[in-house]
């Protein structure tokens, strides 16, 4: 029933509102059709016809318009003059719609188009609404740049015709050119894009490398969406030196288990002279289930391996492993176990390496295949803790090589075992502990050797608070006192194998540990104390830490025998540590003040008045993509490193954009495509060799509706040999990548780093080509 106002001297015209529900559309259902306008007229029930201010809502549809016409015979609505109509994120407008609306099938006349969720659009002569899921535009423009008329958009891709299929998550473009700066880029008969950040098959933009080895290299990956819980990727390229190749990578996600195989193959090598490969697996999942006191078995698989010594420099990036040298393959089956007062695990592994070697050759790690154990603990009696760990390993060397010669193989069973009583408070920590490292040793050639050394330690620490003020706020001061008092008997462990024993760290951190190696094979001997302190300064509020300071330093009460070589980490020192104390380290940090950040750490010899180490950093961060930092790095006798990195606008007015954004401001309709060009980077420069050894320079030019990227990028791969890449990329915002891509370059390099844009669409769901 229609609700009709008039006008007279002492109103002003009042909105009209109708509801009307289809005669076929009568059950529960069926939504109404909501009328409201400055006039009103029509049949109830029948028709309408709606003039001034129009606006018609109905199942999600919002339509609004100078006049409509409304007959709810065939649920119909013709709406005149500027006719504007959302759905599902999306905005139409044009002068003329005709529209059944529940099915969603019409058309639109001239009609320009706004995706507002991907900050994307264009016009086109005519829409056709085949039904809520599928349309098609005719003779249609698309971009994320400015579209008010001020000027032509700096990239624009133009098609005959494009049918967009929502359910399917994929468009479809006929006839289609890409032109960037008014000069075409890509052209193809067909052209596909999906709608959505899901993922859709078919070929991803091309990509494009220049690097001194490889010379240009173009490739073009195809995606292939397997299953929502498969998919792979194939990427044909070929390289102006190099010839041609493939990468290949599946990914597999099922209920049980889940992993990757990716192969990068060279058929043949036309620098080398040979075929080449790289392969590389992850696997891991679990088997069986829980019984009893018995957990479910968990089982890992991974490992990489490549064909020649010489991938490591030839393709730096491709190898992922912390030491692109040494390149692992593991192996292992874990099942836990619980008992009344603890918990444990059974296990069985295996570890392989392969060791690239070259002129400079380096020390292989030991194999271990197979390695078998049992780790426990438990909480018992009178707050008694227990840990325990039993092992035996079989260890073998990857390969003879000269930085190998002398070394065994052979076999170790080890028990680790340590009994504590803690005490804990929210204040103060006390923890004595007795622990022992037991191992049997049968090297090759040599007789079986046995030893077992015993350590006693004491832990304790506190917690001191004080409220304070400082720097115009209020502050909370901590200050937190540490001793660990640390007895091993001496054992002379000179001729025994060591398969994985190597000097720690001397850090603030392992200051307070007990034994001065990693590993099993090697137990320093000490009787000792370590003295440190920490304090801080945190927000009362928001408990913010704006300053941190501490100072450690460990007393020996005799001399230390089994001690690391600081040159030679798994190697044992030539002559005892007989220093009554060891070197100071100092801690600190701070971002008092507002924009800067500041870290330092030192270690200082006080025989010698001279640093050992030290590492000093500072950062200055204003604004968002304003970053700048420097750190230098400093170890006696070894060397003298300065890094600087940076991300900092140099020229260009355009507005600053939060790139927190979920639709970037610069690709709206109504921003402005004015410029910014930042520069980014990062030297390292080595002050004892007098060169740069490692290096990222580029720059990144944001127009709003579009990103260009150029980075060159050169890593040492020897004292006289570097690896150097120029990567170039074209982001159009809202439709893809086209290029290399330096992002993850820039953001595992530059700290602090930040993308001018959020990434929203995964690799696998860019433009498509077919």
């Amino acid at each position: 029933m229609g609700v009709f106002a008039a006008e007279d001297e002492h109103f002003a015209p009042l909105k009209v509102q109708q509801s009307l529900t289809p005669p076929d559309r009568r059950d529960a259902a069926a939504a109404p059709a909501i009328i409201s306008a400055d006039a009103l007229s029509g049949r109830p029930e029948i028709d309408s016809v709606a003039e001034g201010n129009v606006e018609f809502r109905r199942a999600g549809v919002v339509l609004r318009a100078d006049r409509l016409s409304y007959s709810s015979a065939d649920d119909t609505a013709v709406a005149r003059g500027h006719v504007r109509i959302s759905r599902e994120g999306a905005i139409y407008s044009g002068p003329e719609l005709q529209l059944k609306v529940q099915r969603f099938e019409g058309y639109f006349l001239q009609p320009v188009f706004d995706f507002p969720r991907i900050g994307a659009g264009g016009r086109a002569d005519r829409i056709d609404f085949i039904d809520s899921t599928r349309a098609t535009a005719t003779n249609a423009l698309y971009t994320s740049c400015p579209r008010d008329g001020s000027g032509d958009p700096d990239w624009l891709l133009t098609t005959r015709s494009i049918r967009l299929d929502f359910a399917a998550n994929e468009g479809v473009a006929q006839g289609a050119v890409l032109r960037f700066l008014g000069v075409p880029i890509l052209a193809a008969p067909s052209l596909s894009f999906p709608l959505t950040d899901a993922r859709k098959s078919g070929w991803l933009p091309p990509n494009l490398n220049i690097d001194n080895r490889g010379g240009v290299e173009l490739s073009v990956p195809y995606y292939w969406n397997i299953a929502p819980n498969r998919d792979a990727t194939i990427t044909p390229r070929v390289a102006t030196r190099r010839g041609l190749g493939v990468d290949t990578e599946f990914r597999y996600l099922e209920r049980r288990f889940e992993g990757n195989i990716g192969l990068d193959l060279l058929p043949y090598d036309r620098v080398a002279g040979q075929s080449r490969h790289l392969l590389r697996i992850k696997h891991e999942g679990e088997v069986g289930g829980a019984s009893g006191n018995w957990g479910t078995t968990r089982y890992q698989l991974g490992g990489v391996r490549v064909s020649d010594d010489d991938w490591w420099k030839d393709f730096p990036r491709t190898t992922p492993s912390v030491s692109p040298r040494l390149l692992p393959q593991r192996a292992e089956i874990v099942r836990p176990f619980v008992w009344a007062t603890g918990e444990g695990q059974v296990y069985a592994k295996a570890a392989h390496w392969q060791v690239l070697q070259s002129a400079d050759a380096i020390v292989s790690p030991y194999q271990r295949s197979p390695q078998l154990g049992m780790r426990v603990k438990s909480a018992f009696g009178p707050g008694l803790e227990f840990d325990a760990e039993t092992e035996f390993n079989r260890f073998t060397l990857p390969g003879m090589h000269a930085a190998d010669v002398g070394r065994p193989e052979g076999s170790r069973w080890h028990l680790l075992g340590s009994l504590s009583r803690p005490w804990r408070e929210a204040a103060w920590w006390i923890v004595p502990r007795l622990a022992v490292n037991s191992a049997i040793y049968a090297a090759d050639g040599r007789p079986n050797v046995t030893r077992t050394i015993p350590t006693i330690s004491l832990d304790a620490g506190a917690e001191f608070e004080r409220e304070t003020t400082a720097f115009g706020r209020s502050l909370r001061q901590t200050l937190e006192p540490r001793v660990h008092y640390t007895r091993t008997p001496f054992r002379d462990q000179s001729g025994l194998p060591n398969f994985d024993a190597a000097g720690k760290d001397f850090n603030f951190s392992s200051i307070y540990s007990d034994n001065a190696w990693s590993g099993i094979d090697r137990v320093s001997d000490s009787h000792q104390l370590t003295v440190g302190a920490v304090t801080r300064l945190v927000g009362a509020n928001d408990g913010a830490e704006l300053l941190r300071l501490g100072l450690v330093q460990r007393i020996l009460f005799r001399p230390q025998q089994v001690t690391p070589d600081d040159t030679n980490p798994a190697a044992d020192a030539a002559l005892p540590l007989t220093r009554r104390l060891s070197d100071v380290l100092l801690i600190g940090s701070t971002n008092v003040i507002p924009r800067w950040t500041f870290d330092a750490s030192l270690r200082y010899n006080a025989d010698s008045q001279r640093p050992v180490r030290s590492i000093l950093s500072a950062r200055y961060s204003p604004g968002e993509f304003r970053t700048v930092s420097a750190t230098y790095r400093y170890t006696r006798g070894q060397s003298e490193l300065i890094d600087v990195g940076w991300q900092w606008p140099i020229a260009g007015s355009g507005a600053e954009r939060a790139s927190t954004d979920s639709a970037p401001k610069a690709a709206s309709s109504s921003a402005s495509c004015s410029g910014r060009l930042y520069s980014v980077g990062r030297v390292n420069y080595s002050m004892r060799d007098s060169r740069i050894t490692d290096s990222l320079l580029g720059l990144e030019y944001d127009a709003g509706c579009w990103i260009g990227r150029i980075v060159a990028e050169r890593l040492s791969t020897g004292r006289a040999e570097a690896t150097t890449r120029l990567l170039l990329q074209l982001e159009l915002v809202g439709l893809s990548r086209l290029g290399s891509n330096p992002l993850r370059v820039l953001k595992d390099n530059i700290p602090g780093y930040r993308l001018l844009r959020d990434e929203r669409i995964d690799p696998s769901g860019l433009t498509t080509y077919d």
